[in-house]
């Protein structure tokens, strides 16, 4: 997003056009480009935020042990774009945990060290200062980073029977998502990798989100029949606490442990009705809100 004056409003305002005469057309644009996987882009009151880079090449990585189709390699597919232009224009970079699949080796070497870091506690914060970066913040409950508040929400990566089982639930780990709000433009909620629960439905109910950002690939660990992140009923369950909002699926199609597709996700949709207010984007695309 260019962050000057285009030239037709520089031409208005040499004329002493009131500045309401085209407030409109700089008003701060709020967009989210799926990039792959969990990975996408906000961008939000001028400000390009990139959210859980996993930015290796395809098979990369073997697939992650006890877990679904584990005997594919990581990622499933390639980057829609360079990592050159996936980085390019971005003002903080926002850490939601650190699995593999949000936060992963290339994106280690390739982010700028300097660029503001933000994750959800101190033993994240400690790693991403050992691995080099200079810049790296806890984020809080109203964190502001130029202009845009940006909220801590809470979130369960699985169900309460496997956080019960100590090694599950250390595997598993601690996990949030994150609320961006500004004066006059949409609330976007990235709820990240969490199960429908409790903390989830409370920041729906306090935020009344406009965006929804959901990862809906139902990924699934062996000896257990639910998932550790969303899958299609829980597209539904959102939709009817928060009816007006949009929401934007992602977290399919890419790593070896998603149960549920694009086109399983579609299929559901229209038969539930909803379509019209899920936005389900293929790799590199960009939705305007």
């Amino acid at each position: 997003m260019s962050k000057t004056l285009p030239i037709a409003l520089c031409l208005m305002l040499a004329m002493g056009a009131p500045l309401h005469a085209f407030s409109a057309e700089v008003s701060p644009k709020v967009s989210i480009q799926q990039i792959r996987n969990a990975t996408i882009k906000v961008t939000y009151g001028g400000q390009v935020f990139l959210v859980d880079p996993m930015l290796a090449r395809k098979g990369t990585y073997p697939g992650f042990a006890g877990t679904y189709r584990s005997h594919l390699r990581n990622p499933l597919v390639e980057l829609p774009e360079s990592v050159e232009s996936v980085l390019r224009g971005v003002d903080a970079v926002l850490i939601s945990h650190t699995h593999l699949d949000h936060w992963d080796d290339a994106a280690q070497k390739e982010i700028p060290k300097s660029l503001p870091m933000f994750v959800q506690d101190n033993a994240d914060a400690a790693l991403l200062r050992k691995q080099g970066f200079k810049d790296v913040r806890i984020l809080g409950t109203g964190t502001v980073f130029n202009g845009v508040r940006i909220s801590k929400a809470g979130a369960r990566h699985g169900s309460e029977e496997m956080y019960a089982i100590p090694e599950v639930g250390k595997l598993l780990g601690a996990t949030m998502g994150f609320v961006f709000q500004q004066a006059g433009l949409k609330t976007v909620y990235v709820a990240g990798d969490t199960v429908w629960e409790a903390e989830v439905r409370e920041t729906l109910k306090t935020f009344k989100p406009d965006v929804v950002v959901l990862n809906t690939g139902d990924a699934r660990i062996d000896g257990f029949n639910t998932g550790i992140i969303m899958g299609k009923e829980d597209t539904l369950r959102v939709h009817q606490m928060s009816p007006n909002a949009r929401i934007v699926a992602v977290h399919m199609d890419a790593v070896n442990h998603m149960s549920v597709s694009r086109y399983d996700l579609q299929d559901y949709v229209i038969e539930k009705g909803i379509e019209s207010s899920v936005v389900i984007p293929q790799d590199g695309e960009v939705i305007d809100f």
